[in-house]
């Protein structure tokens, strides 16, 4: 007889109970290299560079010992500032392997930023390009390390000798490494103030990295395309955690997303997975020669680090054939991926609502006024437990503590409501909110029925300042390719549609939108853009006052 599935009345849920496992990134490569030695471990495309299993081990080695040789030692910081390219694995895995906390450096940082991130991190070598089409690092360096109370100790040029001499260094594996340590440290904004570093272990990602390949169906037959960065962990957990815990090979299209690069790859390779936020896939799709690559390989893939409109995923389902595509939702401080739909979810799961709790975590719905867990249905702040939540951020306790309370709850900052099956639908961030003449107006419920008009390729709603009602909203549209339509036409669309208080005030069509290098569209950018197009300044201040 079956057994009937449980229905839940209280917005908590626990994932289920599966194995954690006691290795170190370093112990889960020489696994790798073990089983899956002489099979395809990552393809650089852009660099035509290939490494099997037992050669990636081997460079792991290689960087481990050349930083020995500059003194590095376990517990140490060391960053690494860098686009994708081999290189960055061969760093990440040979950090691991000397057990050195790996500092991950955003590309697009300038010398402001990276003399924060430097003095912060404490970081004592970083390993960069001297240049490449988007910046003279170098330079930028140069500037950052002026004002610096903390020396940096070594700084190693991939496009130099001093890598090469680097990898044939004498020098020691250390043997005492341990799940534990803090494998990688990584810069976030978080909701407010200064970026803070993230510390995350080995035991973190190495098991977020096991239960995201079992959502996957993983094994070694599988060809995974990754055009996300990898500074950020939906390259560096997603991606190649997934891939050492079965064996899939990575397969990097290019230094940064290029959507006719990521095709071509998926393409020639016969990939099997694809990754991407959104608006990648947006740009995949757009292409006047999409139909001409033949993605029939896909099987899965992820859509994630951003909302994930219900429109868009069910066009990447149909159109690049990725048939087990899923979503997943998680923080850089939850390592990162706590909830995921499963590739045997029905389309229903996948493209409404983020999944459930992964393996070996609790994820509740709570009040923000009272903190209490709501019943079912009810709109609520998503919180977290679980073997997932960072060590904590770097140097700040009292940051931490704000954000997982003495419960050991971690609270998200995400509006979200918990279905009666555990499955949980985002409704946006608290602090995104547009709030007009009283009215709560979440933005994606607006951007979720503006994808369902048949001229509208992406969107994106932000609130803006208005004397008279506090905010309003605002929608930037980007058409799909070919077609023309009018502001008025959009409000139209919306009228009788949506309640009167949702309708965009405003609409402005746009070409792109401000974006991260990983994709993540920058809102508050189009924000601050309206306010000075509009002369809204004053309000703006009177508002904020």
């Amino acid at each position: 007889m079956p057994v009937e599935e449980t229905r839940l009345t209280s917005s908590y849920t626990r994932g289920p109970s599966r194995p954690l496992l006691d290795l170190t990134i370093g112990d889960l490569l020489h696994r790798a290299a073990e089983r899956f030695g002489d099979r395809l471990a990552v393809a650089s495309c852009h660099q035509s560079r290939r490494f099997t299993w037992t050669e990636l081990s081997q460079q792991a080695d290689r960087v481990a010992r050349g930083l020995w040789s500059l003194g590095i030692r376990r517990g140490d910081r060391v960053g690494l500032w860098s686009t994708n390219c081999i290189e960055w694995l061969m760093m990440h895995m040979g950090c691991a392997r000397a057990g050195a906390a790996l500092v991950n450096v955003n590309p697009a940082y300038r010398s402001h930023e990276l003399q924060y991130t430097l003095q912060r991190s404490r970081m004592k070598a970083l390993f960069l390009w001297r240049r490449d089409k988007r910046a003279d690092y170098e330079e930028i360096l140069g500037r950052a390390r002026h004002g610096l109370t903390l020396e940096l100790e070594n700084t190693v040029y991939f496009d130099t000798p001093d890598w090469l001499a680097l990898l044939d260094a004498p020098g020691q594996l250390p043997a005492n490494v341990a799940a534990d340590d803090v494998a990688n440290i990584q810069y976030t904004s978080g909701t407010t103030g200064l970026p803070k570093g993230v510390l995350l272990t080995h035991h973190n990602i190495v098991n977020n990295g096991q239960f995201l390949a079992q959502g996957f169906h993983y094994t070694e037959q599988d060809k995974i395309v990754v055009p996300v960065p990898l500074f950020h962990c939906y390259g560096c957990v997603i991606g190649t955690m997934t891939a050492l815990n079965t064996g899939a090979a990575l397969i990097l299209p290019n230094w940064t997303f290029e959507p006719r690069a990521t095709l071509k790859a998926v393409h020639d390779e016969r990939a099997t997975s694809v990754y991407g936020v959104p608006a990648m896939y947006v740009a995949e799709m757009a292409l006047p020669d999409f139909a001409s690559f033949d993605l029939t390989s896909l099987r899965t893939g992820m859509m994630s680090g951003a909302p994930c409109p219900v429109e868009l995923m069910k066009r990447v389902l149909n159109e690049m054939h990725c048939g087990e595509l899923v979503i997943a939702y998680g923080q850089t401080e939850t390592s990162p991926v706590v909830t995921m739909s499963d590739a045997a979810d029905t389309m229903d799961i996948r493209v409404t609502t983020v999944g459930r709790a992964m393996p070996q975590t609790e994820i509740q719905i709570a009040s923000l006024t009272t903190g209490q867990l709501l019943p079912v249905g009810e709109q609520g702040e998503v919180c977290v437990r679980g073997y997932a939540l960072m060590k904590g951020y770097d140097g700040d306790p009292d940051g931490t503590a704000q954000v997982i309370r003495e419960d050991g709850w971690l609270h998200t900052g995400d509006l979200g409501i918990m279905h009666e099956d555990g499955c949980i639908h985002l409704t946006g961030r608290s602090r995104d909110v547009i709030i007009r003449g009283g009215e709560n107006i979440y933005p994606r419920e607006v951007e979720e029925f503006l994808y369902t008009h048949p001229k509208v390729d992406e969107v994106q709603v932000v609130g803006i300042p208005n004397a008279r009602l506090g905010e309003i909203v605002m929608a930037w549209v980007r058409l799909r390719p070919g077609v023309t339509a009018t502001e008025e036409e959009i409000r139209e669309f919306c009228l009788g549609q949506i309640a009167y208080y949702k309708v965009p005030e405003y609409v402005r069509f746009v070409d792109d939108f401000p974006a991260t290098l990983s994709g993540k569209i920058q809102k508050y950018k189009i924000r601050e853009f309206e306010i000075e197009a509009r002369g809204l300044q004053s309000v703006a201040d009177a508002a904020t006052a």
